[in-house]
């Protein structure tokens, strides 16, 4: 009688170290712009709360800080706007509406980011600064009306999601009353609340992004518009971001 070769092990995947997911995280121009968003809100917010005295050296420092950063993110935006143009061109409307709403939001994102350039060749002194001021409100407002399109459209997404995670609720209820397995159910449940609550920090994060480029048009102005409450939407806004090119590298 023949021996009977023991199966090999199936291998077991190995997920890469923290390190090794920093590093991949770290090439990524969105990784490292939101990192500046966070030490740039984080600067504002101390400086909007008048925790420290103006007249203290680390008060100047701070302030020079905040904006070399705001700067300097405008160069990870060169060039952005292509990702908007591809995605509007491999977009696949059901309807007419969403065609309309993702023409919205694509086209406000990437007018927003094109006009982020010369934003940035103004601040930089490549091109006249007197230009900044009327630049920067067209920037804001193609920024604003492309959240507004954003955020129907994940609303929309919601919406599906939310009719997807009732009729699985249904299955496995149904699968209980009969007594069979409802196991491969319960795992597309547990990935759709996942997508679920990755699409709710989404629109959290348009609704904080709109709210800053709304303040933007109006120059500061408004009760909306509050430096503390502008900063803490910017620093909210990058955390969600943050956590979403985290957990996708």
């Amino acid at each position: 009688m023949e021996s009977k070769t023991p199966a090999a092990p199936k291998p077991v995947a190995k997920h890469p170290d923290f390190l090794t997911h920093l590093e991949a995280y770290l090439a990524r121009r969105d990784g490292v712009d939101k990192l500046l968003k966070i030490s740039r809100y984080a600067a504002k917010i101390v400086l909007a709360s008048s925790a420290l005295p103006e007249t203290l050296t680390l008060t100047r420092r701070l302030r020079s800080f905040e904006s070399s950063v705001g700067v300097s993110r405008k160069a990870f935006r060169l060039g952005k706007f292509v990702q908007d143009v591809n995605a509007l061109r491999s977009t696949c409307p059901g309807s007419k509406q969403e065609l309309l709403l993702s023409i919205v939001a694509y086209g406000g994102e990437g007018l927003y980011y094109f006009v982020e350039q010369f934003v940035w060749l103004a601040k930089t002194g490549l091109i006249d600064s007197n230009h900044s001021r009327n630049l920067a409100r067209i920037s804001a407002w193609c920024e604003f009306i492309g959240y507004i399109g954003s955020v129907s459209l994940k609303v929309r997404d919601l919406k599906g999601i939310l009719e997807d995670e009732a009729c699985l609720l249904s299955s496995i209820e149904i699968a209980k009353t009969r007594g069979i397995s409802y196991v491969e159910e319960e795992g597309k449940l547990r990935k759709l609340k996942e997508k679920k609550l990755m699409k709710k920090l989404s629109v959290v994060q348009d609704v904080a992004d709109g709210l800053m480029a709304m303040a933007d048009i109006r120059d500061g102005k408004g009760r909306l518009s509050a430096p503390v409450l502008i900063s803490s939407a910017g620093l909210l806004s990058a955390i969600i971001s943050t956590q979403k090119n985290w957990l996708t590298c």
